[in-house]
């Protein structure tokens, strides 16, 4: 069952048969990541672990998310942070059965940022500006970034982002690989369904078991590879996506054959 657009009212849902786009739409304060927001994120999940497809996930208005709603985290207190209330869903959104693109443009900042993060593919525009300002809040980027960020970027470049605030621009995320791509902002949720293209190529199963083995933690590993493996020898997609790759082989060859038959005819000619 399809998700029903008029059920959010801080998300903009489109459905499409292989993937998902969610827009983050609270402009009037700059697309700031509040409850509802969170609550309404958490109902995308449900649905995409019951349906796995592709998620992009953008702003709107030339902002992908300036950060947790302000008004809101000055009234948090101590049980309130326990319950993870952003790490829980940017959590839930990591891992996620098919991969998440994030289509960044204009402020990604704080939660924002710690959204993007979770995401599998990070692309942007000239004007992203990245990071986490929680330190000059009072408070810590305790979402993701304070464990995520130094795996994305390593350990220097996390220290200037989380202890000392800084705030990188596009080139500079480009620069080290927190985004992949940069794309003038007409353009850039044409490259987002380019790349969501690109995946939905691939075998779904192959890529949701790729997806897990690759996060699963080291010690799991060689063991998890050869399990998934099993799995996936198993699957008709593989007997077909080899079986055309064959027929294809040998069509080419074929082919080449012919053509080089033809052009010594020509030649003796």
């Amino acid at each position: 069952m399809a998700l029903n657009p008029e059920d959010f009212s801080t998300l903009l849902v489109e459905e499409r048969e292989d993937r998902l786009i969610v827009l983050l739409n609270r402009p009037e304060v700059r697309n700031a990541i509040d409850q509802q927001m969170v609550d309404e994120l958490h109902a995308v999940c449900a649905h995409l672990e019951r349906e796995p497809k592709i998620l992009i996930v953008a702003g709107v208005e030339g902002v992908f998310a300036s950060g947790a709603d302000i008004g809101q985290l000055r009234e948090r207190r101590r049980d309130d942070a326990l319950q993870g209330i952003n790490s829980t869903i940017f959590v839930r959104i990591a891992k996620l059965p098919m991969p998440v693109i994030a289509a960044l443009d204009g402020y990604c900042l704080g939660g924002g940022a710690e959204l993007a993060y979770a995401a599998d593919f990070r692309i942007g525009t000239p004007s992203v500006r990245i990071g986490n300002p929680e330190t000059g809040l009072g408070i810590l980027a305790a979402a993701g970034a304070s464990w995520r960020l130094k795996e994305l970027v390593g350990e220097p470049v996390a220290k200037e982002i989380l202890l000392a605030g800084l705030v990188l621009r596009a080139e500079d995320a480009l620069r080290v690989n927190l985004v992949t791509e940069i794309h003038e902002a007409p353009v850039l949720m044409e490259a987002a369904h380019k790349l969501a293209d690109r995946i939905s190529r691939q075998d779904p199963l192959a890529v949701r078991i790729t997806k897990s083995v690759f996060h699963a933690p080291a010690e799991a590993h060689p063991l998890i590879d050869t399990l998934a493996q099993g799995i996936l020898f198993e699957s008709q997609a593989k007997f077909d996506r080899m079986q055309a790759f064959l027929d294809k082989k040998s069509t080419d060859k074929k082919s080449t054959t012919a053509d080089a038959g033809t052009t010594a005819d020509r030649t003796e000619k």
